[in-house]
């Protein structure tokens, strides 16, 4: 078994973002010359997340209203004692998960009809970055 690892690092203007890291996934899995297996798409921070669905802007808006609604920003959070102000964000993070595995085969993405990866940023403009490993043959 082969296995390739790559960063991508953002830096949003917004806040919250969510942003279709398809394109820099699929680069990837082509630059490792797998062919055959998976690959794991992982935010490397508490407060973003990573998670697949439609590249459909309405939906993009329902995940953020959604969002906001089980987890609002607000100052009242527990985790804000601590000095922070991000506790929505954490909350956040857990709801969407912070990582996805996609299936390889014949050295392309295994999705369904739709199917987009998107990189999710709750406490953004500031410098984070999500691992890209692909494993296989």
């Amino acid at each position: 078994m082969k296995f390739h690892t790559e960063y991508l690092w953002f830096n949003t203007k917004k806040h919250r973002e969510y942003i279709n890291i398809t394109g820099e996934v699929e680069g990837i899995l082509r630059k490792s010359g797998i062919k055959e297996g998976m690959i794991l798409v992982s935010a490397m921070h508490i407060t973003a997340a990573v998670y697949v669905n439609d590249a459909e802007q309405g939906l993009l808006e329902d995940i953020d209203v959604w969002l906001e609604t089980l987890a609002p920003f607000n100052l009242r959070y527990h985790h804000h004692h601590t000095g922070e102000t991000n506790g929505d964000a954490h909350l956040k993070s857990l709801l969407m998960h912070h990582e996805v595995m996609i299936p390889v085969t014949d050295g392309k993405l295994d999705f369904g009809p739709w199917q987009q990866v998107y990189y999710a940023e709750f406490d953004g403009q500031r410098k984070k970055r999500v691992i890209v490993k692909v494993m296989g043959e």
